[in-house]
């Protein structure tokens, strides 16, 4: 099957084939008719599918007829990162290339003032993360009455930063009577109830078993007795030492361990960078395009990185940490192994992790095979299955509760809004509910404070005059 079986203009076709695109992936091939035929559609398939693609064709498809009106967009993409979003908005002005189409990115950390002069022009796309989308609409600088198509990327990850009060809002905000196109890696219990209540009748589009790890990975296991830190920080050097490891994705559960391990490395002579919400964006832009580039070889991360990102080539995966939710193991090793290429995933794992480890296995439905922590060892041998962890007893738990990420401080989660953060007397933190304040809190990242700029021009504004260099070249 080629796309010129898909039904799509021959506009598209042509800038498909200057992109050097031929075949669609399943996803695609499976949802581009559907969303053509003006249906619903649930898609659901792992990261590295080419979901992007299976929502913007079918989109400009059907906008090229028709022209915006002023602050009043005629489709909504709804991304759960800043960086998605921008990846996003890359891959529409390729597809987009030969029509007249306009697009407004609207996401936090950059200035409003570009991006609100093509709003006010008329943009028929507008591509948003949930937080800056919801704040300029309560300014009135965007009305969603027009909103003819909305489309949901990465709905679990949305659940997992606790944003699905805000995707509540928004869909209370457009059209009863539109199309929606929503894509997710996994269909947790939430995720359904979304779809129950906001989809008509969705055509489900299912390319593979949700949170199964990607045939293409060669998955690793490295135990660490030690629990200290430099101990394990040794452990991923000499994984990183490794035959075949040309570049990696290194994960961190904290913000502030990704700033740790980078600057280990860093001292170490390894060529490595940060990235995590904390950064402000066009540091975190300027560090994916040298990341992109070979400028730098390894990226610390936070799982601010891990979903959606396309970042071709990338040879290894390393988990500092386990992941909180088995969820995002599935995730972050789908960095790697990407377009038919082959890919590795190594992880860490203490005695502390048993349990972490055991949900991942069950979850991948297999066992990850162990390696001894030499760089060099070639043969990994089957993992034993780990040990049930003691009873804790009431020093360890004071010391776990101490050990504790502060969510407003240390995840991947963005600061709760204006500073607030609850006080931490005597080395112990209090628990925080997860209820609804936790979307406040983790909107924080798309509401920083934004400096006023006069600039911009083109399709895609909201940089100012630091647009990155991928839509300079698109």
């Amino acid at each position: 099957m080629s796309f010129k079986d898909l039904g799509l203009s021959p506009a598209i076709l042509d800038a498909l084939d200057a992109a050097g695109y031929t075949e669609p992936t399943p996803i695609q091939a499976g949802a581009i008719p559907v969303a053509l035929s003006g249906r619903d559609v649930l898609g659901i398939a792992q990261t590295g599918t080419g979901k992007t693609a299976s929502f913007t064709l079918p989109l400009i498809e059907k906008l090229m007829n028709g022209r915006a009106k002023a602050r009043m967009p005629r489709s909504l993409i709804i991304t759960p990162t800043r960086e998605l979003a921008a990846q996003v908005a890359e891959n529409f002005e390729k597809y987009a290339a030969n029509t007249k189409l306009t697009m407004a990115l609207l996401i936090g950390g950059v200035a409003f003032g570009p991006q609100e002069q093509v709003l006010n022009r008329g943009a028929d796309v507008l591509v948003a993360t949930p937080g800056r989308l919801l704040d300029q609409f309560e300014r009135g600088k965007i009305l969603l009455a027009d909103v003819q198509v909305m489309v949901v990327d990465e709905a679990d990850r949305m659940l997992d930063m606790g944003f699905i009060p805000d995707i509540e809002r928004i869909f209370s905000l457009v059209p009863p009577r539109r199309q929606t196109l929503f894509f997710s890696a996994t269909m947790p219990k939430e995720i359904q109830r979304l779809v129950e209540r906001f989809l008509n009748n969705p055509e489900r589009v299912e390319v593979s078993r949700p949170a199964m790890a990607a045939t293409t990975v060669n998955q690793l296991l490295i135990r660490v007795k030690d629990k200290t830190p430099k101990a394990k920080r040794d452990a991923l050097r000499k994984a990183m030492d490794r035959d075949g490891v040309k570049n990696g994705i290194i994960f961190c559960n904290r913000k502030r361990d990704v700033d740790v391990v980078a600057r280990a490395l860093q001292k170490h002579g390894y060529s490595a960078a940060p990235i995590h919400g904390d950064l402000d964006q066009s540091t975190r832009t300027a560090t994916l395009e040298k990341f992109k580039t070979g400028e730098v070889r390894f990226l610390v991360a936070s799982d601010v990185a891990a979903r959606g990102l396309d970042i071709p080539a990338v040879s290894h995966v390393f988990n500092y940490d386990m992941p909180h939710h088995a969820d995002d193991y599935v995730h972050r090793i789908g960095r790697t192994g990407r377009a038919g290429l082959q890919g590795e995933a190594i992880t860490l794992a203490g005695p502390e992790d048993g349990k972490s480890l055991a949900a991942v296995e069950a979850l991948i439905g297999t066992k990850i095979e162990l390696l001894d922590a030499k760089p060099g060892d070639a043969k990994p041998k089957a993992a034993d299955t780990p040990a049930a962890e003691p009873e804790a007893t009431t020093e360890d738990n004071a010391a776990d509760e101490t050990a504790q990420p502060d969510e407003s401080t240390t995840s991947d989660s963005p600061r709760p809004e204006g500073g607030a953060r609850r006080s931490r007397r005597g080395g112990r933190s209090k628990s925080r509910s997860r209820g609804k304040s936790e979307g406040d809190e983790k909107r924080r990242d798309e509401r920083e404070e934004i400096s006023p700029s006069s600039g911009g021009g083109g399709k895609i504004l909201g940089f100012g005059d630091d647009v990155p260099a991928f839509f300079r070249n698109s």
